[in-house]
């Protein structure tokens, strides 16, 4: 089959189509033909080698995918061939074929085309575990979302607004400003262009943020914890901004707020079936259009690298998805 190839950690530009055998699913994973894959920073990272973990070398990237079962392994009751899926891997999104765990993989209602749903799992699935499970946000509290443009922040920003949050979205140039507010957010912030400080201030009247999700971290995340409300939540989603930040601690004990790391792979991999469970409830949300994802371009597969460079050099707005097939 054809396939994008990873052979060295080297980044975007040494990636390669080449030809590869089909992979065979284990007993609790199927066999998709892929029709889309979604590209997401994660896999920029992977391919770079600043990713947390590094598969094997040679790899086919790709974390995110959508497309019909063809085969199933013998402990798979859910899914049989035919089946129209969408599924999340480490790895093997960006080529024709891939497995994927039963767990990790949900049926898609009938009407959603596969280039939606193959940037539904990572990005929604990652604003659901924060702002669902982990700060259990309730309706009416502020929520601060930066990289609010991004696949993962334009979700949080989407969701958000579907939970009744009010939603103050975070961006680092002007020209995002009118696709964050299209989602919801009923407040901008550029933090390149404003004094953060000052701006939540004035839009929380001194209040502070309830909940915070941060896909930026260094200095972004440092002020946040400075204008963090009593009792609020904030949480370290990623650091795209190539810093990880350290902060005092005396800062959440005097307004007893808590710092949650949010890591949805993980909980995934330790919980599969609450998962899947929100895995069923965001195909329901996307099948009822109460949430939208944002597709910034269709490329074909072999542009793969295009994409990438454009997700590291923040030139995308939602997702890049691939047209596999």
């Amino acid at each position: 089959m054809k396939a994008i190839l990873c052979r060295s950690f080297t980044g975007p530009d040494d990636l390669r189509v080449g030809e590869i055998d089909d992979p065979k699913p284990a007993a609790d994973e199927i066999l998709i033909d892929v029709h889309a894959a979604s590209v997401s920073f994660m896999d920029q990272l992977m391919v770079s080698g600043l990713y947390q973990m590094r598969p094997p070398t040679p790899f086919v990237p790709g974390t995110e995918a959508s497309g019909v079962v063809v085969e199933v392994g013998e402990k798979v009751t859910t899914f049989a061939p035919g089946d129209r899926v969408a599924c999340s891997a480490w790895t093997g999104g960006y080529g024709e074929r891939m497995i994927a765990k039963e767990s990790k993989s949900v049926h898609l209602p009938d009407g959603v085309a596969f280039e939606a749903a193959a940037t539904v799992l990572h990005n929604y699935g990652t604003a659901w575990y924060a702002l669902v499970e982990r700060a259990r946000a309730q309706r009416g509290e502020t929520l601060f979302v930066t990289g609010a443009a991004g696949g993962v922040g334009l979700a949080a920003v989407d969701l958000g607004s579907h939970l009744g949050l009010r939603v103050i979205a975070g961006i680092g140039s002007d020209d995002k400003a009118a696709l964050v507010r299209s989602y919801g957010a009923s407040e901008i912030v550029n933090y390149r262009s404003e004094d953060l400080r000052d701006r939540i201030k004035s839009i929380t009247g001194g209040n502070g943020i309830d909940v915070g999700f941060d896909n930026v971290g260094g200095a972004i995340f440092e002020q946040m914890a400075r204008l963090m409300a009593w009792g609020g939540r904030l949480m370290p989603i990623g650091f795209t901004g190539g810093e990880i930040p350290s902060i005092p601690m005396n800062l959440p004990l005097l307004k007893n707020y808590s710092i949650l790391g949010v890591f949805t792979g993980a909980w995934a991999e330790k919980y599969p079936a609450e998962a899947a469970r929100m895995n069923d409830a965001l195909m329901q949300l996307l099948a009822s259009e109460k949430i939208r994802p944002h597709i910034d371009r269709v490329l074909p597969l072999e542009e793969a690298g295009e994409a990438m460079r454009a997700v590291a050099n923040r030139t995308v707005q939602g997702r890049i998805v691939l047209r596999i097939r």
